[in-house]
């Protein structure tokens, strides 16, 4: 049984934006755009994430209750892609904690967000969710204590890492981007639920 969040009218607007910037990495990693509609798609994400913090000072991380599972998740990506602003990240990111423990969020989106805001606070990822194109292909960025990776990956609820990389390399075909530019798995919309 579905039931009907607390604040469908925050949920539509977190889909519809989250829809509008997927449009835009997925036009971004076939190199479609000019440098001019890049500028704009970057612009949505910073007006994205303002968005969201403003929902998120009013009522904590949009969970399951306030916006439903699917806007929830959009919440997510929307963060995700908030690489320029690691601070928002780390707020979202510590919120989103507290959701998880109320039952509102996933443990496993926190665990992607948590290695987000390690990459982008220079550290290296925990839990192996964030990857990039390297000369070979697909690869995964540096990794804390890379022997203790599956045991903190299966702490939340994650497969391991070989299958997780392989699963990724298979969908992407481990080809080179176009841009030459390194991306991690985030950054391209198809792989932003793969762990």
């Amino acid at each position: 049984m579905t039931t009907e969040p607390q604040r469908p009218d925050i949920a539509r607007d977190l889909l519809d934006r989250e829809s509008t910037a997927r449009e835009y990495r997925s036009k971004l990693a076939r190199a479609e755009l000019s440098e001019a509609e890049a500028a704009m798609g970057r612009h949505i994400d910073h007006a994205n994430a303002q968005i969201l913090r403003r929902v998120m000072a009013d009522h904590g991380w949009p969970g399951k209750s306030l916006v439903g599972e699917e806007a929830a998740e959009a919440a997510w990506q929307i963060v995700l892609h908030a690489d320029h602003l690691p601070d928002f990240q780390r707020l979202a990111l510590r919120t989103m904690a507290t959701a998880v423990e109320r039952g509102e969020a996933a443990i496993q989106q926190w665990a992607h967000l948590h290695d987000r805001a390690n990459i982008n606070s220079g550290h290296r990822q925990i839990y192996g969710t964030q990857y990039r194109y390297g000369p070979a292909g697909i690869e995964s960025l540096p990794i804390h204590e890379p022997e203790h990776l599956d045991a903190r990956r299966a702490s939340v609820g994650l497969p391991p890492f070989s299958a997780a990389l392989a699963d990724v390399q298979r969908r992407h075909g481990n080809r080179e981007p176009e841009s030459g530019q390194a991306q991690d798995e985030d950054a391209m919309p198809e792989l932003a639920a793969v762990a």
